[in-house]
């Protein structure tokens, strides 16, 4: 069994910031990457960002480039994701994912083997 555990949501004004940290437990397993996702109240999930365990090659939406950044630590088997210059459309429940295959598009919800729980994120205008 693996097990994604998101923290660091919260509530926070706009233009503030927040880091969300994913970590990972349970039996080992091969982690090619690591992903978020968001789902706003009433909307399909959405891709944020993605990051190559290996290499830490970094993806990101369009939405939240030059604000977000994905990153990770080996070690504790982490991933985290700053977010700095929040706005109220980033509110949103945050998921972490984690997937097996190296070649799968990190964009694409069905690419990830193991979800977390998430963790609400509010932005306040």
């Amino acid at each position: 069994q693996v097990e994604l555990a998101e923290s660091g949501g919260g509530l926070v004004q706009a233009g503030g910031s927040l880091r969300l940290s994913c970590e990972a437990s349970g039996r080992a397993f091969t982690n090619y990457g690591r992903g978020w996702f968001r789902q706003a109240p009433g909307k399909v999930r959405e891709f944020v960002a993605g990051i190559k365990w290996s290499t830490g090659n970094t993806y990101y939406a369009d939405s939240v480039k030059g604000r977000f950044t994905i990153s990770r630590d080996i070690g504790k088997n982490t991933a985290y994701l700053q977010m700095n210059s929040l706005k109220p459309e980033d509110t949103a429940v945050y998921y972490c994912a984690a997937k097996r295959n190296a070649y799968s598009a990190y964009g694409l919800m069905a690419s990830y083997d193991y979800w977390g729980q998430g963790t609400q994120v509010t932005v306040s205008s």
